[in-house]
């Protein structure tokens, strides 16, 4: 049946109307979504920056429309070790923080900055999920206003030097001026192991390495590989020093105003990314050794119980210790 051109025009009309209503529905719908802006140092090859996309997808699968997450990576929002302040002040939502930034401001979080504590990556993430994890997490909460969703194996960290120097006692170590992030928990480690602790932005390890600002850095052997520190550095010293972690965290602002429905998907999603990072990143340490030996690198495992004793005894000296809850170290030692 052929349309009069007063039928056409009405059905213009409706068409019209349905699209304005889609558009507006569509916009109303973007409002609603809650903005998710997640600063990191990471680059994106990193298992970290990958981590960040799975929780990122896995809110878009079980809360599809809810979130709006957006991952900034290369410390391009905020430079590494001042996310902590920046979701206190609300201009940021969400994190990766270490225990070295919460110790800044919470001292007895010291004691996961501390040397040969933490045993391997299954022994953290049993730390972090019983009673221990809930005390420490807690004070985060009330004292920073930052809720920790979960906790993801960083790696464990390693000496990697620009000198050919071997390194067998935390002796050889003197005058070594070793990159550290520039606060009190990380320079006393540097120094506890025997080197001149150097603070340093991580995004300027690369170059520092190769102009001889520094001697050395130490990380994880996927970050080492991630951000190519292997071009400008000679060798690996396998000291094993910090099984180290980081908190996938939240500005306590944010996570307050969601529904207790989003809360758990968000902690859900949490867990399933910091699942994918421990898993990839445990495999990837592993290949690693080879890998570096092929790119010329010299890796050896040094006196391990000299610098664990050396150390451990620093700590146990220091100022560190007695901000430590009583027998937290005790504690932590018996979860097997």
């Amino acid at each position: 049946m052929t349309k009069t051109p007063m039928a056409r025009s009405l059905v213009r009309i409706a068409s019209a109307a349905i699209c304005t209503f889609a558009i507006g529905a569509t916009s109303a719908f973007a409002a609603d979504a809650v903005k998710l802006r997640i600063s990191t140092p990471a680059v994106e090859s990193d298992w970290h920056a990958k981590m960040l996309t799975v929780f990122k997808d896995e809110l878009a699968k079980t809360a599809p429309g809810e979130f709006d997450v957006e991952i900034h990576l290369n410390a391009s929002l905020f430079k590494q070790g001042t996310e902590p302040a920046a979701m206190q002040r609300g201009n940021l939502d969400m994190a990766m923080i270490s225990a070295q930034d919460i110790a800044k401001q919470i001292p007895a979080w010291s004691v996961f900055t501390a040397g040969y504590l933490i045993r391997d990556p299954e022994h953290q993430k049993k730390v972090f999920n019983s009673d221990i994890g809930k005390k420490f997490y807690q004070m985060v909460a009330d004292d920073m206003d930052i809720e920790i969703l979960d906790v993801g194996y960083l790696g464990t960290r390693e000496l990697n030097l620009a000198n050919d120097k071997k390194i067998t006692t935390p002796d050889d170590l003197k005058g070594v001026k070793l990159r550290m992030p520039g606060s009190d928990a990380w320079l006393f480690l540097g120094n506890a192991l025997g080197a001149d602790a150097t603070p340093l932005a991580f995004g300027e390890v690369y170059t520092g390495l190769q102009t001889g600002t520094i001697d050395g850095q130490d990380n994880p052997l996927p970050t080492v590989k991630a951000v190519k520190f292997y071009e400008v550095t000679k060798q690996i010293v396998l000291t094993d020093h910090l099984v180290d972690a980081v908190f996938l965290s939240m500005a306590k602002n944010t996570y307050d105003d969601l529904s207790a429905d989003q809360q758990k998907k968000v902690k859900d999603a949490a867990a399933v990314a910091t699942a994918y990072n421990n898993k990839m990143r445990i495999e990837d340490e592993k290949s690693l050794i080879d890998f570096f030996k092929k790119e010329g690198l010299s890796i050896y495992a040094p006196d391990v119980a000299a610098f664990r004793t050396k150390v451990q005894n620093a700590y146990l000296e220091s100022e560190f210790a007695k901000d430590w809850p009583e027998g937290i170290v005790e504690q932590i030692n018996a979860v097997k």
